[in-house]
């Protein structure tokens, strides 16, 4: 009976400790594969490339983009034509994004597994506010969760948070005529 017993509490932790090291791994190309999935979602944001779809196409089809402000969920853009949306700033073409002129920068990434994937977080600094090159506004962050697919890394959830005094971002739209 005694061994019956060691015997199941051997497996028990050999399972257990498997089940970690696989939440626990991510390779360096796994690291870098997210850290480019990241850096491509600046330049999607920022050029509305292809009406917004390549922009929707670094999330798995069912994945969602959401707004935080104060703890609480604002918005909510889930799968391919709501992310396209999103890109695009609610409207129905790229020119008039909201924040046009506006280089984000994602800084500071820091990448954990998780089980099912990874998650991760990086600050988000937006360059070129109100139409002006040099104003820069840090614009909080986003908290991700990015899942393995057969074409890459995607987020599966990317949430946009504003630190706690910050209610509002700047918008890129370009000063009048004759500032």
């Amino acid at each position: 009976m005694r061994s019956k017993t060691t015997l199941a509490l051997m497996m028990a932790l050999a399972v257990a400790v498997s089940s970690h090291a696989q939440n626990a791994a991510l390779t360096p190309e796994d690291r870098l594969d997210i850290q480019q999935l990241v850096s491509k979602y600046a330049y999607a944001i920022d050029e509305c490339t292809n009406k917004g779809y390549d922009y929707a196409d670094l999330y798995v089809p069912e994945g969602a983009f959401l707004t935080s402000r104060g703890g609480k969920i604002l918005n909510r853009f889930e799968g391919r034509e709501r992310l396209a949306e999103a890109a695009r700033g609610g409207m129905p073409d790229c020119k008039d994004v909201p924040w046009a002129g506006i280089v984000h920068m994602l800084v500071n990434h820091v990448i954990e597994p998780a089980p099912g994937g990874a998650t991760g977080k990086v600050y988000l600094i937006a360059i070129g506010l109100d139409g002006e090159p040099g104003k820069v506004e840090a614009q909080g962050r986003y908290e991700d969760v990015y899942v393995k697919t057969p074409n890459g890394w995607r987020f599966k959830t990317r949430t946009h948070v504003l630190t706690a005094a910050q209610q509002e971002v700047s918008r890129g739209s370009r000063p009048a005529p004759g500032k």
